[in-house]
């Protein structure tokens, strides 16, 4: 595998969201069903695969973990980590069962109408506390990611079923000028 296959393979597990201290602890987010896992798959990396991470989990606290990376000794370190979304190689993460799609996975694809219509494309899966939302171009609000509104994902060719909600509506088309 090329470094830049090994790029395209990453998920993101956690963001690195602000300092703790001044020893060079730093808090993390983690994106992880268990949320300490991320702790779990080794050396993590930031996006471009080019700087790499040793974390170890101290503590938590809301929703949070304390972390220390190894070599990040002092604030000053730890302030320009700040942000930093922390990466693992898919090929470390378990699979996925049926039905069950990690949010890589489905950012990028065409949403459809069951019609056919292409309604646009997945910008971005958010999780605000209560399920999974999908971030489509072309539809007005987030929708919902249920079995109702998204019955069907097709992972070979990137394509998912979206059965709006009433109350979400497609962007109007802006007239060519």
């Amino acid at each position: 595998m090329t470094v830049s296959d090994e790029q395209n393979t990453l998920v993101c597990v956690g963001v690195i969201t602000t300092v703790h201290g001044v020893r060079g602890n730093v808090k993390v987010k983690s994106f992880t069903r268990k949320a300490s896992d991320f702790a779990t798959f080794g050396t993590l990396s930031d996006r471009s695969g080019k700087r790499h991470f040793n974390v170890k989990i101290i503590g938590e606290s809301k929703g949070v973990f304390l972390v220390q990376i190894d070599g990040v000794t002092d604030r000053t370190a730890a302030e320009s980590l700040r942000g930093t979304e922390l990466y693992v190689s898919r090929s470390k993460l378990p699979e996925t069962a049926k039905d069950e799609f990690y949010y890589t996975d489905l950012i990028g694809m065409t949403a459809k109408a069951p019609d056919g219509k292409v309604l646009g494309t997945v910008k971005a899966v958010y999780n605000f506390g209560a399920g999974d939302m999908l971030e489509i171009d072309k539809v007005q609000d987030f929708v919902s990611f249920t079995q109702d509104n998204i019955p069907e994902v097709d992972l070979n060719n990137r394509v998912m079923t979206v059965c709006l909600p009433n109350s979400v509506e497609a962007k109007p088309e802006k007239p060519e000028s």
